[in-house]
Order: structure tokens, then C-alpha cells, then sequence
């Protein structure tokens, strides 16, 4: 399927006429109700990618933290989780 050109949608005509049909198939009472509908979607989109944002800017954060760590202090830490676990491991193990 094709998409409509642009240059039908730029016409005046047939915006007229796309706005006279909506307005026939809903009616009058109903058109308030879809604009108020179609206002909130647009708030609600715009907060969700606002949120999007915000919740990207703290892994960046981190990255900067995580970039500062010199590479044998993280192996070292790792080591020493994994003694921990298997030290409570063979705790549990005991009991």
C-alpha cells in the first residue's frame, strides 16, 4: 500500500473535507471528548519520553564512576566476593 503524498495533505481543500467527515462520523458532542482524549495521550507520551530521559542520565553517571575504578581494584573486589560466597557456601553445607 502507498502512503498518501504530501501534496494531498498540504492541500486546504482536503484538509476541509477530512475535518467535515470526522465531524460526521462523531458528531459534535463527541468531538470535544476526542480532543480532550487526544490531548492527554500527548501529555502522557511527552512525560513517558521525559522519563526516558531522565532515567538514561544516571546510567551515564555511573559509566563515569565505573570508568574511574582502576581494573585490579574491581578483580580484587571480584576475588573477594567470590571467596566470600564460597566461604557461606561451605557454611551451609556444615549445618
Amino acid at each position: 500500500m502507498n502512503a498518501l503524498p504530501l501534496e494531498i495533505l498540504g492541500n486546504p481543500t482536503i484538509i476541509i473535507l477530512v475535518v467535515a467527515a470526522i465531524f460526521l462520523l462523531f458528531g459534535g458532542s463527541k468531538l470535544p471528548q476526542l480532543a480532550k482524549a487526544l490531548g492527554q495521550s500527548k501529555k502522557a507520551f511527552k512525560e513517558g519520553m521525559d522519563d526516558a530521559d531522565h532515567d538514561e542520565k544516571p546510567k551515564s553517571d555511573s559509566r563515569a564512576k565505573l570508568d574511574a575504578v582502576d581494573d585490579e581494584a574491581l578483580f580484587e573486589e571480584a576475588r573477594r566476593r567470590a571467596q566470600n560466597m564460597r566461604a557461606e557456601e561451605s557454611k551451609k553445607l556444615e549445618h
